[in-house]
């Protein structure tokens, strides 16, 4: 890439967080941090599913074969051989050293997953703010419980569809890309006039603002790029 081609190129990446009364984050909610807004939590009930199925088989296998011994009949080939080889190999086995080592991760694997919150696709919104009326106490703290147990959440490829059409409308943008992470939103866009510096300019302002509309109680940080397209440069 030459000096031209560089100078054509322009990328800005600009933090932002909820403030209150400013930037992104203001208007419902103002002054609130934005960490109450807890995470959407998975309920995971296909996974639990098949780990009970899966249990819940090889208990019964079990079971069922030392039921089976201790009425007289012969273990089975599985169970001889897994005995034979527990008996033959020493402790500190290749074989013995990995199959721990396996099983320990695996375990260290499932509680790290279950701890987890899961549904990394959808991303919290802020609570609504509750009414202020001039009424009785008790009429608000209603209203404070209602807002409290509302939640919402926007999924991450839909905010980038809003975020997209944003990009689109900024005079100049020839076509545009968003991709929205739980923690960095990146959009990349073609220009195919104007000025390189006035369209990213205009490009940053219209997301900022899409992405306060979106009211996301974490707003994640936000990395413009613009470049010159293909045909614009011939």
């Amino acid at each position: 890439m030459n000096a031209d081609q560089k100078m054509r190129q322009s990328a800005s990446a600009s933090a932002y967080g909820a403030r209150a009364g400013t930037g992104v984050g203001a208007g419902a909610g103002d002054g609130d941090p934005p960490g109450r807004v807890r995470r959407f939590w998975s309920e995971r009930r296909v996974p639990a599913g098949i780990v009970a199925l899966a249990v819940a088989a090889v208990s019964g296998l079990l079971l069922y074969d030392v039921a089976a011994v201790r009425s007289g009949r012969r273990a089975m080939r599985w169970r001889d051989w897994l005995a034979d080889e527990l008996a033959a190999r020493p402790l500190d086995s290749a074989w013995m050293v990995a199959g721990a080592a396996l099983l320990a991760a695996l375990g260290v694997w499932m509680v790290v997953m279950a701890m987890a919150p899961g549904l990394r696709g959808l991303l919290p919104m802020r609570a609504p703010e509750p009414e202020r009326e001039s009424g009785s106490g008790s009429g608000s703290g209603a209203g404070a419980e209602a807002a409290a147990a509302v939640r919402a959440g926007i999924d991450r490829t839909s905010a980038g569809l809003v975020l997209r059409d944003r990009a689109m409308e900024v005079p100049g943008v020839r076509s545009a890309r968003v991709d929205v992470g739980r923690r960095r939103i990146r959009a990349r866009a073609l220009a195919h006039f104007r000025d390189l510096d006035e369209v990213r300019a205009d490009l940053d302002a219209a997301l900022h603002e899409g992405i306060r509309q979106l009211g996301l109680a974490r707003p994640p940080a936000l990395s413009v790029h613009v470049r010159r397209s293909a045909k614009s440069k011939g």
